[in-house]
């Protein structure tokens, strides 16, 4: 099964803009098309059968994909040696990422942190298909 990689990463934004469950999205393994649902209303109207697994795949989430606190993390560390420590404080307590932009704007540092992040997702998109035999164009 091949699906569309920009509408895979479309769907993987939106799984990840809600909180945990707000929003899902799933694969049909047949056909590759994709299915978006929200916790207030279903996006479109979901197949009968969307909670065979046999049949559809939910697409991951940042956390499931270890692109929330660890990608930061691994980018301070590389990118901001000197405010490694400042970062991990930073996400010790709640509205962490909007210091961290805050200190990527002081650094000069953000479109290094969206190049890096874009670069990082994409890649975990593609091990995630790799590791569930689904190919991209």
């Amino acid at each position: 099964m091949t699906v569309n990689f920009s509408e895979l990463r479309d769907a993987f934004e939106f799984v990840s803009s809600g909180g945990s469950g707000e929003n899902t999205a799933y694969l049909c393994k047949e056909t590759g098309k994709i299915y978006w649902e929200d916790w207030l209303d279903d996006v479109e109207e979901l197949p009968d059968d969307i909670e065979d697994s046999a049949k559809y795949i939910t697409i991951p989430d940042k956390r499931e994909l270890d692109l929330g606190m660890p990608l930061v993390l691994s980018f301070a560390r590389r990118q901001l040696p000197a405010d490694y420590d400042k970062v991990r404080q930073i996400f010790s307590r709640g509205g962490a990422y909007g210091r961290f932009k805050d200190l990527l704007e002081h650094r000069h540092a953000l479109d290094r942190w969206y190049d890096f992040e874009q670069k990082a997702t994409e890649e975990a998109l593609k091990a995630w298909c790799d590791d569930n035999d689904i190919e991209v164009n």
